[in-house]
């Protein structure tokens, strides 16, 4: 295992580098990691069997095999997710680009009178994220984009472009490492400049759709806990981002799209996706740690020393987030127990993980992660430091990889 190296920042490693690579910029997702990363791995492989992400966030891997002409599969726990990564991987072929096109300018031209509106989302405080003027332009292009009865295909590119104009015209911020607000939101023009940058982003999603794409990807909603050969087969290669163990709600970020294009109904199916999910907490999923059992599947030194440590610290929050990081690391190895189950031998995997502090105390998720690959049967594992995520110096960015 390689000693840790001086660290820069390297921005080319972060999800920033995606919003300039066509498809992989389309929405963004705070925490999502670098296509770059994914296409450098990918350079090494000299196989031609198929690639497994079962964390699909965004999309990164699976695209980036379908762009190598490799073919891949993809899991995610969240359906939105789900969505995204079909919508970024298809093929589309020039008939599906025009008829979007032509929808395009009806929709703009027709909105506001030939459709009804849709439904305000029940977001809570649903002012923090836009103002009147903006909430109606939404509910209006909404409407219209459900009411031109046009293809899947084309729907999809066009909710593409609205989920992108949705969080431009909200508060939102995305000066931290999770979304925030803004302390000041201009108001925006309804008649000119909402429909502009609609406009604007539909135009942008029809050109990069246009990428070339080389093999079949298949998307699959799935429990990363659960994976099965019998329904996703056997692999070569992972490539794969999971949740990191800081507490990050994806659920949090991605409520917005979710709740407009209607994966969410109501405030509570947030929270029950969250404790579903790996990694992150947020809303009941915080409360329910508190009654979680603790099973101890996984057992660490380092674990059992952070997981001290965290407890006993002077915090109200301290014995949640304790049992927090236990859960995570509990997840995390039922899932590469299953994991090999759809390996073939040989496969190699590579996981892009960050390491967490909590109230001082550096949880090594590096070193859990290497721990529990080697205890679940893997060989060959090697932890690579590959950047420094932020101005905190122990924060650190890594591949860690191993043999079946």
């Amino acid at each position: 295992m390689n000693a840790l190296p001086k660290l820069k920042q390297r921005v080319e490693y972060t999800h920033k580098y995606n919003t300039r690579s066509g498809r992989h910029g389309w929405l963004r997702l705070t925490p999502a990691y670098s296509v770059k990363i994914v296409e450098e791995l990918l350079a090494k492989y000299d196989g031609g069997g198929p690639v497994l992400d079962p964390f699909c966030g965004s999309g990164t891997t699976a695209l980036c095999a379908a762009q190598y002409g490799l073919p891949s599969t993809t899991t995610d726990i969240n359906p939105f997710l789900v969505w995204l990564a079909q919508v970024k991987t298809r093929k589309y072929n020039p008939t599906e680009v025009a008829s979007a096109r032509n929808a395009l300018e009806t929709l703009l031209a027709r909105m506001g009178k030939d459709f009804d509106l849709a439904p305000v989302p029940p977001i809570h405080k649903i002012e923090r994220w836009w103002s009147d003027c903006n909430l109606t332009f939404l509910r209006e292009l909404r409407g219209a984009i459900d009411g031109l009865g046009v293809p899947q295909a084309e729907k999809d590119l066009l909710d593409v472009a609205f989920c992108r104009t949705l969080i431009k015209l909200s508060n939102a911020s995305f000066n931290h490492q999770s979304m925030s607000f803004k302390d000041n939101q201009p108001e925006l023009s309804l008649v000119t400049d909402a429909p502009a940058i609609y406009r604007a982003d539909a135009s942008h999603v029809l050109e990069t759709c246009q990428d070339d794409i080389h093999s079949d990807t298949t998307v699959c909603l799935q429990d990363a806990r659960l994976l099965d050969s019998d329904s996703l087969g056997k692999f070569d290669l992972v490539i794969t981002s999971p949740p990191y163990a800081n507490r990050m709600s994806y659920i949090r970020e991605l409520r917005p799209y979710m709740y407009w294009l209607r994966y969410l109904h109501e405030p509570r199916e947030a929270g029950e996706l969250d404790w579903l999910a790996i990694g992150g907490t947020w809303g009941v999923a915080t409360s329910r740690l508190n009654g979680w059992t603790i099973r101890e599947n996984y057992r660490n030194d380092h674990l059992s020393s952070v997981v001290a440590a965290i407890s006993g610290s002077h915090n109200r929050h301290a014995e949640t987030l304790s049992r927090y990081v236990r859960k995570y690391c509990e997840d995390m190895f039922a899932h590469l127990s299953s994991l090999a189950r759809v390996l073939r031998r040989g496969a190699r995997i590579h996981y892009i993980v960050g390491n967490s502090t909590f109230y001082g105390t550096l949880v090594s998720v590096e070193r859990l992660y290497a721990d529990m690959m080697e205890k679940v049967g893997f060989s060959n594992i090697d932890i690579r430091a590959i950047r420094k995520r932020n101005s905190k110096k122990e924060l650190v960015e890594f591949v860690v990889s191993a043999t079946w």
